[in-house]
């Protein structure tokens, strides 16, 4: 397991295609939270990141996607599964070695956006005017929001040796994973039971994290969700022997 998330790793790093996505990510952040005139800091007039952590889940929606396109699609395509399958290693082992990869890719994309919490500290009113408890949790919740969108693609990438199939099929089901329940909750048929189906959907647990809250509800619904899209790539890779 070790051995496949260090290689992964290895290949992220020595990959433009990592450095091109962390580096839209933060571009993309820094324009919200610094130009765009609507969820500007220097124009709203009140220290807090929630515009990071509002447009977060919709940027990694797309960049985790871009990610995880060719952890096994393109280990396919050109023959090294192979290899892979002959070292002493289980699928379930290859499995958990490639997600561990892209979480702490989603987890290095995060790290960077610190600065932007020490410059709001220090823009603070007075200073350190910031509500630490809650962005700690919102980082919490963005991490697993991450980390499950990384579990989708990985599962996309195993059903197919199309780098740009997989692409859309994760982005489709993160998006689906993401808004799908909301938006099914807020159909007039389903009022009656809005709360259980939003509470299904991922949208409802991070946005209690991001509150600050993190609890055990919210922490096994992610881990959860993680370990059945592992166990449906471990079964998609298994039937494709």
């Amino acid at each position: 397991m070790i051995t496949v998330m260090m290689k992964e790793i290895h290949e992220f790093l020595y990959s433009i295609i990592a450095y091109l996505i962390i580096g839209i990510f933060l571009i993309c952040v820094s324009i919200v939270l610094w130009v765009l005139p609507d969820t500007s800091l220097l124009e709203y007039g009140y220290a807090t990141m929630e515009p990071l952590f509002r447009i977060g889940p919709y940027l990694f929606m797309f960049l985790i996607p871009a990610i995880t396109m060719k952890s096994f699609a393109e280990e396919k395509r050109s023959g090294t599964i192979e290899l892979l399958y002959t070292l002493p290693l289980t699928s379930r082992a290859i499995v958990m070695g490639k997600f561990l990869a892209a979480s702490s890719l989603v987890f290095f994309s995060l790290l960077p956006t610190l600065v932007y919490y020490y410059s709001i500290y220090q823009l603070g009113n007075p200073q350190g005017n910031l509500d630490t408890s809650g962005i700690v949790g919102a980082y919490f919740g963005l991490f697993f929001l991450g980390s499950v969108f990384a579990s989708i693609g990985i599962f996309s990438s195993s059903i197919s040796e199309n780098q740009i199939v997989s692409f859309v099929v994760a982005a489709i089901l993160c998006f689906i994973s993401y808004e799908g329940f909301t938006t099914l909750a807020r159909i007039d048929l389903w009022v009656p039971w809005a709360y259980y189906i939003e509470y299904f959907g991922i949208i409802f647990h991070y946005n209690a994290m991001s509150k600050g809250v993190i609890d055990l509800s919210n922490f096994t619904y992610f881990v959860g969700f993680i370990v059945i899209m592992l166990f449906a790539t471990h079964y998609s890779i298994e039937a494709r022997k």
